[in-house]
């Protein structure tokens, strides 16, 4: 590297100075640290954000390193949260990290978003949770990208954002549209989804129990959580941008 050249300068010839400033004055929640969270959180680094909490409370497990970036043998039994915020700091000294090394329980939902962030990434993977998060900053109005699932599916081009609304061939989706319905009366719209138009693998999913809020769970390819979650930090970038 050249001794005067910035490690985002490849980047300011992209978005200019204006955009550079943009990013970094924004603030942005990140809930969910596993396959699709913690590549959302790192992408949004790389791009400056300067201001950032990330929330979990999970530890990084064997069965995590085929797709989470957490996930390494020297980090098995860490907290994601940590290993994830030693990263970010790496990237850029600079970010304004805060850690939040909890769970998402919905009743605590409202109470997460009340800082006006900028935009929210919701890469949870179980629905109740996940629904109390989408309410909150649909009540609130604060602008939210949510991550369907990825779990399943191997076509890494058949991935979208659109409306929620508008999202298809996803069996997380179709139960998120159907309890906004059930809770709201209205046809569920006003946020952004991040879904495939692949259908899952049905044959590759397993039942658990004895989990908070989750009953199953799809086999999972190694690139596509992490091309759900560049999904979701370039469409943050992106909108952050146009502000």
């Amino acid at each position: 590297m050249e001794k005067n050249e910035q490690w985002n300068d490849r980047q300011r010839l992209l978005v200019k100075d204006p955009g550079i400033d943009r990013l970094a004055g924004a603030n942005v929640l990140v809930v969910g640290l596993g396959g699709v969270g913690g590549f959302a959180a790192e992408f949004l680094a790389r791009a400056g954000i300067g201001r950032m909490t990330i929330v979990d409370a999970d530890t990084v497990s064997t069965t995590n390193i085929n797709r989470q970036i957490a996930a390494l043998r020297s980090t098995i039994g860490h907290s994601k949260a940590s290993v994830i915020a030693e990263r970010l700091k790496d990237i850029n000294p600079t970010l304004e990290l805060t850690i939040v090394e909890e769970f998402l329980q919905p009743q605590d939902a409202y109470a997460l978003v009340e800082e006006k962030y900028d935009y929210v990434a919701d890469c949870i993977d179980s629905l109740s949770p996940k629904l109390a998060l989408i309410r909150s900053c649909m009540d609130q109005k604060i602008p939210l990208v949510s991550a369907m699932g990825a779990g399943g599916r191997l076509d890494a081009s058949a991935i979208r954002v659109a409306d929620i609304s508008k999202s298809k061939n996803c069996p997380l989706a179709r139960s998120i549209r159907k309890r906004l319905s059930q809770e709201t009366g209205q046809k569920p719209r006003g946020f952004y989804a991040v879904y495939s138009e692949e259908l899952p693998d049905e044959a590759s999913m397993q039942t658990v129990e004895g989990e908070e809020y989750k009953r199953s769970y799809y086999g999972t390819i190694s690139y596509m959580p992490a091309a759900f979650g560049l999904h979701a930090a370039a469409h943050i970038i992106q909108a952050l941008l146009k502000e």
